[in-house]
């Protein structure tokens, strides 16, 4: 009798482990299948908007009047002709609350390519080492449950994602004949947007529009880290990263509007532990790994409470399925 329960009990584990499987491969696909490998999964934990699990510039976002910001001093870095760095501080009464890094390309010097591992088997380490001369890499445009991406989307000429879809935001467009830039589909459609193009994806909230004002308008109190691609005023390509989660998607476009960066659009791409961002140079490397994601809701029975995004290997980087690189034209 015990050696048939034991067997009935492995019996039901394994069919309990073959459907799960089978429901993580119909909804998720190899994508499903590499999150588990990668980071065992994911899952929300709930707690106070003063939790010390969350990180201070995340609890400063979160009190009652949200602190006034500028940019701190910075100094752009030329390491290679065409392209700089810079590390921006955002910055409080109080002190820095966050940092955004920064590049800013001559497009007419590098090249831009977009690129999809829907397989969810590129993380920032894997796709350094599948794309050793890439000297920029960065979270792009969205994706789905399959790690497909979820906007349309141009790569080395080859149409991907949905066909039919309505933007009303922005794109991300480079051009055979070196030119890029951040185009405002608020009276474009995407279709014409990418025409001519090699390299190009829809994403949103477009930050700053054609009219140099805010588009984001609707307040949000969902925090993350952020990733942004922009155009300034002298056609120059400013792509950044928050290290820190303080901003909210309204916030962040405020912000950029009034830095000093001279930016004529910019547009949102995918945020959270995924805006991760890598830079090799000569002379400059730089590797950020996002971690900070969290959900706020307002009116809940003890006050403000956040759900903040974790994973059960905590020390695992998430994969991106989705990125914008940068290379050295040929």
């Amino acid at each position: 009798m015990k050696r048939k329960s034991i067997f009935f009990a492995v019996a039901l584990l394994g069919l309990a482990l073959l459907a799960s499987s089978i429901w993580v491969w119909q909804r998720n696909g190899a994508y499903g299948f590499n999150v588990l490998k990668r980071r065992g999964g994911t899952y929300w934990i709930k707690m106070g908007a003063d939790d010390a699990r969350l990180p201070l510039p995340m609890r400063e976002a979160l009190k009652e009047t949200v602190p006034a910001v500028s940019a701190g001093q910075f100094y752009w870095r030329e390491f290679e002709p065409g392209y700089e760095v810079a590390e921006m501080p955002v910055m409080s009464a109080a002190g820095e609350v966050d940092r955004i890094l920064l590049n800013r390309i001559d497009p007419q010097r590098f090249r831009f390519v977009v690129r999809s591992a829907p397989e969810g088997d590129k993380g920032l380490d894997e796709w350094e080492r599948a794309l050793p001369s890439a000297v920029l890499i960065v979270n792009g445009s969205y994706f789905g449950l399959k790690g497909q991406p979820d906007t349309p989307f141009l790569s080395e000429g080859e149409q991907l994602g949905p066909r039919q879809y309505k933007a009303r935001a922005g794109a991300f467009v480079a051009r055979e004949d070196g030119s890029a830039g951040v185009r405002d589909l608020t009276r474009a459609d995407w279709q014409g947007a990418f025409t001519g193009a090699r390299n190009a994806m829809v994403s949103y909230p477009l930050l700053l529009g054609e009219d140099g004002q805010n588009h984001v308008n609707v307040k949000s109190r969902w925090l993350a880290n952020r990733s942004f691609v922009a155009q300034d005023r002298a056609g120059r390509i400013l792509v950044g990263t928050t290290k820190e989660a303080f901003f909210s998607l309204d916030r962040l476009a405020s912000f950029l509007r009034d830095a000093p960066l001279d930016l004529a659009l910019a547009l949102n791409l995918d945020g959270g532990p995924i805006a991760c961002q890598s830079v090799r140079l000569d002379g400059f490397q730089r590797r950020f790994y996002a971690q900070w994601e969290a959900q706020v809701r307002e009116g809940a029975p003890k006050g403000t409470e956040v759900s903040l995004l974790r994973w059960p290997v905590s020390q695992a980087t998430w994969a991106m399925p989705v990125v914008l690189t940068v290379e050295r034209s040929r």
